[in-house]
């Protein structure tokens, strides 16, 4: 479904925009892109005093969830210093909150609900990497939480096409409404009641 509204308290989550993730390669957009139109969406919300949740993934190997999976877990070592660090473009801002996770969704074992619901949050519009495995898993989350979803197409990507495209076609239409980051944008200048 095409986006149509905003509520007047609507936060933006943006999921994993951090240095490790931005690192990998994404596609259809690259993360150089997502980074941008996220930017553009915060600076956005800032300006209106609306929440920007920036939820990065911080997992060791102690976090792994047990369980028979083709994914090879990692066994030791130490993460980049700097790999869980908000990319540049949207670190720094004092106000923002940030969210740190250890599984997929931005919900499970972290206080975004929380600071969402502290704040009269009733809608999200959700960015980041990757489609179909951070933000998905959120967007099922804020939706099993009451939230209305709003998802930045052009402001997502994943580890591949195909996977984006599934997620978009298939997954959001059932969770909430969709819509480009200028769309979005036009719905933020319009006047609330």
């Amino acid at each position: 479904m095409a986006v149509t509204t905003l509520d007047e308290r609507t936060a933006l989550v943006v999921i994993d925009l951090q240095n490790a993730v931005a690192a990998l390669p994404v596609a259809p957009y690259s993360a150089a892109d997502v980074i941008t139109r996220t930017a553009e969406l915060a600076t956005a919300f800032r300006a209106r005093s609306l929440p920007v949740v920036l939820v990065r993934v911080r997992a060791t190997p102690a976090d792994s969830v047990p369980g028979r999976t083709e994914y090879q877990r990692p066994s030791g070592g130490t993460p980049v210093p700097d790999g869980s660090d908000i990319v540049p473009a949207l670190a720094g801002h004092p106000e923002d909150i940030i969210v740190t996770k250890r599984n997929w969704g931005g919900f499970y074992g972290t206080d975004l609900d929380l600071h969402l619901r502290r704040r009269g949050i009733t809608q999200i519009v959700l960015t980041g990497i990757a489609t179909s495995i951070g933000v998905d898993t959120t967007a099922r989350e804020a939706y099993a939480h009451g939230y209305h979803v709003t998802l930045a197409t052009d402001a997502m990507s994943d580890l591949s096409a195909e996977g984006h495209a599934f997620t978009l076609q298939t997954i959001f239409p059932r969770l909430g409404e969709s819509g480009t980051t200028t769309e979005i944008l036009e719905l933020l200048e319009k006047p609330r009641p």
